[in-house]
């Protein structure tokens, strides 16, 4: 993969407004000297706990730990690599990019991928002018608006009309100076059996362009309008630029309404996502006409932490919500299933019963586990004990899921009341053997730190923050101590020796005294971001300062004089006397403080 320069980086970090990035996320509002907070777009909270600092261009979450900086914050709202969110960003903000120099075979192979790229959209934008201006295409026009879709949806989705000759798009693609190689390369063209002859491998069909996050065209869904063309749906095979399974459609227009709902909607077909899109729920995206795989659903994962499956109650339909769910136990992402009326699929449920009748089946979605119970009592033979033992066995593996809960418990007491089984009876058939029926047992958010902060912990960080707070200050503090003595973790004693090796006025830049970038520890750098975040709400107190670092010299002689005793060594008096010095410069600096900030009493 081609790099591109730490100057091109730099520029486009510099480029971004934070704030204005940020904000189409989330509303925000000042709250400290560097300092923005606002209702955190990576879990679902009603008090504000997200944070950021415009001038470092850094964010974190105190809820749910989520923390980086603005190419961090692309990539998670985007669900794009650091190369992809550089690029977006340099894209947005109009910075020209810089590359490495790059190995011929590389440059090649990237130079490749952009002319089929460049292809691919051209051929799209002449599918959908066939689309809405040759006569040929007025059936398909015809089906399109008697599915309730109107003009503007169809044209934002970008959905074309792919002729029945069978040289159109290989003729005017040859004008436009493509090869034979690249047409086939893309999956527009197919060879003939008999003479390898090259022809149009998409015709007489609706053409979906089937698009990446960033909304590049990577290949087309097609859909048949003559009765004898076999199959219904044609989709571009595997190539050099699709792949099947690795993206969801409509996710680039859906990805930052999914967001901010903090929900996703999945379904199966193209119309259906167009018709949600039109009912005002921008928050749809469809499976592309292929089984669920686990990298769609870290697609889903990355857009929201809930999934409402608006997918056909048929076997394939109930064959999908299984392998979401067993996909999705993975990810810790909440799975509910909108029940539609039998038959009846979301384009047909918004055009024949109306908008409200859509919105109220999303309102109305139950969680998976309680719609997989209900299907499976509802499809048991109830009559003889038989039949009700296999409904256990199958219901088994479901309460295997589920820790010991109220959902749990009313789950329980509805497969006792169905099947006619004293309650208690009921929940020891249900219990799972060899301890599979407890929950993941980590539930905390990605990043979250296991238990509280010990004291110590919040001593040194609350050191580092005032460092950050007040730089030429916290440079001399810092240079004045003991990093393997005075801090605790080792991820605290790597803070503290970055932030003492380069410039606290830029906690996250790279610089050449420095070892190691960030990039490749984010660990560290989502530390050193929450530090950041938490410094802008801070005013600078020198004073301040010297007290914590007063303790931190505390504690490390505490600690010595511990370990002396436990020795019998003769140098507890000499530390017992240093202590005591170091306790009159803590009480010290302490009464400064509090003069300086007005709360002495008195």
């Amino acid at each position: 993969m081609a790099l591109y320069t730490n100057e091109s980086k730099d520029r486009v970090r510099d480029a971004v407004d934070f704030v204005e990035l940020v904000s189409a996320r989330t509303e925000l509002r000042r709250a400290g000297p560097a300092r923005y907070e606002g209702l955190c777009p990576f879990h679902d909270e009603r008090t504000p706990s997200f944070g950021i600092d415009p001038t470092q261009k850094v964010y974190h979450c105190f809820g749910c730990q989520a923390s980086g900086d603005v190419f961090t914050f692309v990539q998670e709202t985007e669900g794009v690599d650091f190369k992809g969110a550089l690029e977006l960003l340099a894209e947005r903000y109009g910075v020209e990019l810089q590359r490495e120099e790059e190995d011929p075979r590389e440059v090649e192979r990237r130079k490749r991928r952009e002319r089929l790229l460049e292809l691919l959209a051209r051929t799209t934008a002449y599918y959908e002018r066939y689309l809405w201006e040759s006569s040929e295409a007025e059936r398909a026009r015809a089906y399109l608006l008697g599915r309730g879709l109107g003009e503007e949806i169809l044209r934002e989705f970008r959905v074309g009309y792919a002729p029945s000759a069978w040289d159109r798009v290989l003729s005017a693609s040859r004008t436009g100076g493509f090869s034979e190689q690249e047409l086939y390369a893309t999956g527009l063209a197919q060879r003939s059996k008999e003479k390898g002859r090259l022809y149009d491998r998409f015709r007489s069909r609706i053409m979906f362009p089937l698009a990446d996050v960033r909304g590049r065209v990577l290949g087309f869904g097609a859909r048949a309008m003559r009765e004898e063309q076999r199959p219904k749906y044609l989709n571009t095979s595997d190539n050099d630029v699709y792949h099947k399974g690795l993206h969801l459609y409509g996710a680039d227009l859906a990805r930052a309404h999914a967001t901010r709902a903090g929900q996703v909607i999945l379904c199966e077909g193209y119309t259906d996502v167009i018709a949600l899109h039109q009912a005002g729920m921008r928050n749809a995206v469809g499976l592309m006409g292929t089984a669920l795989t686990s990298e769609q659903v870290g697609e889903l994962a990355r857009m929201a932490s809930t999934v409402l499956l608006a997918l056909d109650a048929d076997s394939a339909g109930q064959e999908a919500m299984l392998r979401a769910s067993s996909l999705a136990a993975k990810r810790k992402l909440e799975l509910r299933v909108v029940e539609l009326p039998a038959g009846k699929d979301p384009a047909e449920l918004v055009q024949q019963d109306g908008v409200e009748a859509m919105t109220a089946a999303v309102k109305e979605s139950v969680p998976f586990v309680r719609f997989r119970v209900e299907r499976v009592l509802a499809g048991g033979d109830h009559g003889n004990p038989e039949g009700r033992d296999r409904m256990i066995e199958e219901l088994r593996p479901v309460f295997a899921t589920l820790a010991p809960s109220a959902m749990r418990m009313e789950l329980t007491r509805i497969v006792s009341g169905r099947l006619s089984l004293p309650e208690n009876l009921a929940e020891t058939l249900l219990a799972s053997s060899g301890g599979r029926g407890r929950q993941v047992e980590n539930d905390a958010p990605s990043g979250a730190r296991a238990g509280g902060l010990s004291r110590r912990e919040e001593t040194e960080r609350a050191f580092l923050v005032l460092c950050i707070a007040s730089p030429e200050e916290g440079a001399k503090a810092l240079e004045g101590l003991e990093v393997d003595e005075h801090f605790a973790s080792e991820l605290l004693r790597r803070a503290a020796r970055r932030l003492r090796e380069g410039d606290l006025r830029e906690p996250l830049a790279d610089s050449p005294g420095q070892h190691g970038g960030l990039d490749g520890d984010p660990e560290l750098k989502g530390l050193l971001a929450e530090l950041v975040v938490e410094a802008g709400r801070e005013s600078a107190h020198p004073a301040m300062l010297d007290v914590q670092r007063l303790q931190l010299e505390l504690a490390r002689v505490d600690r010595k004089i511990q370990r002396a005793r436990g020795q019998e060594s003769g140098d507890v008096s000499e530390l017992a006397q240093h202590r005591a010095e170091v306790k009159r410069q803590f009480d010290r600096a302490y009464e400064l403080v509090l003069e300086e900030t007005g709360d002495r009493e008195g």
